[in-house]
């Protein structure tokens, strides 16, 4: 909303920015977008200019200025980097905003890469050609006093002050605040000075933490004084914030309170002091009708499946007419779950993958959280409960650490868990009921021996998930198969999914089985993501020179490059991004694809709305086209080139033809075209 109240600036989903007035209610366009929707709209103290980020091809984005007179746009940036997040300092002389511009590469700890993990910093743009940057020298020197300085407080007396703009030459009166680069976010102007969040650069796993369970470190509210030119951190664990309209005060959402504190100092730590007010939610009072807020749900999951669904004339699907011929059994809708059925099939008319509805919730408290011991059990004909196999710990992954195989624990296939917490377990129900609630939390085991002797007592830490524990088995079963079946000369990848776990699964083990002969790469069950494309980089990779270091082995150019044969592995569970990569390797000829034809839904979410009560409805909007399959990836798939089906009969014998055929495929074709090998270095002997 404009200071003066007289119109609202809005950025519509279709990429138009709007004024409407208040008055009248007329709605003007002042600017259209191509690829994608303005953000941080923002409106200068006198209400004469307003300047948003506006898009370009992902991910730049450029500062726009609007006179809210005549409705004319110029560039206040040139379309080069990324730069978001623009507010007018509370004088109306600058323009400040967030610009990914820093560049300053670190090299990565595990490959030969190099990455720019913080590079974005606070700039400022002078409005108005004759005024100076608040960073550098000033003809009249700098005030002693905060009070006299260029970015002191006008008084009210005086009235709201003026935004000179000169258009010409705006773009180059950009200069850079003088703090590091990093990543920052909502970029704020409050009383004599600007705040922003700077968030810490962390790990998307969680990996990198000193222990699974420590918490994430938080983002902090950071203020940046005009009058002193100094930094000063208001605010740790800073969620969320706002400034009030006179620039003094910030509503500021920390450590799960809503608080009120000064803009211009830290709160004081008193939680009674008139600088550290906490905002008592405990009051706010909520009445819901809920049939009439399920209609509104369903309203509006419609208009939003309407207003994003990737092809805009609905793919042929009557949308009004779906909608009306459902809304009889919302009148019978008596649960939330009813409605959430109601909408999955609403959704499903329009037969496209990734339109999905979540309701909000949670999977319980850790008082009720299953303890597991990361082990096969199985009872024996006597009544006792013996584990068959200890699953191995993943040491590089913190989530696979197996409680048997702990250090002093010392339980061993073959041995008997005799009881829990001292409590003896039932020759039926086993360990199991016993083990509830103890998830991260030490219990004591009674054991008895494999081969005999005096029970004795060990202290385990159970896990509430074995799946990466038993995931990283199978993997390492996976791989032990193929080396025994190739002798040796094929190396063996699992992809799990094309997100953060997976790539970091990848290089887990890329560089000793990329370095073989041939490399098998397994996509199957792969849960998709937005990483193929950086997988699909590493596959497409080709020698064409190796470095002979004298007294080092040999290393391809490029490095982790395959020497030999790729060949893939899918399934009818490779989707989404699971889809994409095997079309990717086929479109690229990088190797043939073994197994069979792929899930089929590769038109992609952002997950970006919820409706009233929290209930997440996606809205499949990214399409995607790909050489070869045009659009015909969505609901059919990928063909591989040698199908191959895993009957249940052979799930249930434990054989993997599809894996016998990848190899198979594989040394046939390094029978015919050899792995490629370095040279003699010259007159080495």
């Amino acid at each position: 909303m404009a200071p003066d109240g007289s119109r609202a600036a809005v950025a519509a989903h279709d990429g138009r920015v709007l004024f409407v007035e208040r008055e009248s209610g007329e709605v003007r366009e002042v600017d259209r977008a191509e690829h994608g929707e303005a953000t941080g709209l923002v409106f200068s103290p006198d209400s004469a200019w307003l300047a948003w980020s506006h898009p370009g091809p992902r991910p730049l984005r450029q500062l726009k200025l609007a006179n809210t007179a005549d409705l004319s746009v110029s560039e206040a940036t040139r379309l080069r980097f990324r730069d978001y997040s623009p507010a007018f300092t509370l004088d109306g002389k600058h323009l400040a905003f967030l610009s990914a511009r820093a560049f300053d590469p670190v090299y990565d700890d595990h490959v030969f890469d190099l990455a720019f993990v913080g590079g974005a910093r606070p700039h400022l743009i002078t409005l108005a050609a004759t005024t100076p940057s608040p960073f550098g020298p000033q003809r009249h020197g700098r005030a002693f006093e905060a009070s006299d300085g260029p970015h002191a407080e006008t008084p009210d007396s005086e009235g709201t002050p003026a935004t000179r703009v000169d258009l010409d030459g705006l773009a180059e009166r950009i200069v850079p605040f003088p703090v590091e680069a990093a990543r920052y976010s909502t970029l704020r102007a409050a009383k004599d000075g600007l705040l922003w969040l700077r968030h810490p650069v962390r790990g998307v796993l969680g990996a990198s933490r000193a222990t699974p369970t420590d918490p994430d470190p938080g983002s902090e509210l950071e203020r940046y004084d005009f009058a002193q030119h100094r930094v000063e951190e208001l605010a740790g664990d800073a969620d969320h914030f706002a400034v009030t309209g006179d620039g003094k005060r910030v509503l500021l959402w920390a450590d799960g309170k809503l608080k009120v504190v000064p803009s211009d100092r830290r709160a004081s730590s008193d939680e009674d002091s008139d600088t550290n007010i906490t905002v008592d939610l405990g009051r706010v009072r909520q009445y819901v009708d809920p049939a009439a807020e399920w209609r509104q749900m369903y309203d509006e999951a419609g208009r939003l499946m309407r207003d994003n669904f990737w092809r805009p004339d609905m793919g042929g699907v009557d949308w009004d007419g779906v909608l009306e011929r459902y809304r009889p059994v919302l009148a019978r809708v008596a649960t939330h779950d009813d409605l959430v059925d109601l909408l999955w099939e609403v959704q499903g008319e329009l037969g496209t993958s990734h339109a999905y509805v979540s309701p909000r919730g949670g999977w319980g408290g850790a008082a009720t959280r299953q303890g597991l011991l990361g082990a096969d059990l199985s009872r024996g004909e006597d009544g006792t409960w013996r584990v068959d196999r200890v699953l191995p710990s993943e040491t590089s992954d913190p989530a696979a650490h197996s409680p048997l195989a702990a250090p002093g624990v010392a339980v061993r296939a073959g041995d008997a868990i005799l009881a829990v917490g001292g409590r003896p377990v039932d020759p039926v129900t086993g360990p199991g009921p016993l083990l509830v609630g103890t998830a991260g939390k030490p219990v004591e085991l009674t054991v008895s021996p494999a081969g005999g002797g005096d029970p004795r007592h060990a202290v385990v830490v159970p896990v509430d998930d074995e799946e990466p524990l038993r995931y990283h088995a199978w993997v390492a079963g996976r791989r032990a198969y193929v080396h025994e079946r190739s002798g040796g000369r094929l190396g063996y990848l699992h992809v799990p999914d094309m997100q953060a776990p997976g790539w970091a699964q990848i290089h887990r083990d890329l560089r000793i089985e990329v370095a073989r002969e041939g490399l098998v790469v397994d996509v199957r069950e792969n849960r998709g993501g937005h990483t193929s494309q950086l997988v699909v980089e590493k596959l497409a990779r080709r020698i064409v020179g190796w470095d002979l270091p004298r007294g080092s082995g040999p290393q391809s150019y490029p490095g982790d490059a395959p020497r030999g044969p790729v060949v893939a592995v899918a399934n009818e569970f490779s989707g989404s991004d699971g889809d994409i990569v095997n079309a990717a390797i086929k479109a690229l000829r990088l190797g043939p694809v073994v197994g069979t034809r792929t899930w089929g839904g590769v038109v992609g979410i952002d997950n970006r709305y919820h409706l009233v009560d929290g209930t997440l409805v996606t809205q499949p909007k990214y399409a995607f086209w790909m050489e070869g399959y045009e659009w015909g990836v969505e609901n059919y798939g990928v063909d591989p080139d040698i199908e191959v089906v895993v009957t249940p009969e052979d799930a249930a014998a434990g054989r993997d033809p599809q894996l016998d055929a990848a190899v198979r495929v594989a040394l046939e074709t390094l029978a015919e075209s050899p792995a490629k090998t370095p040279p003699a270095v010259p007159g080495a002997g």
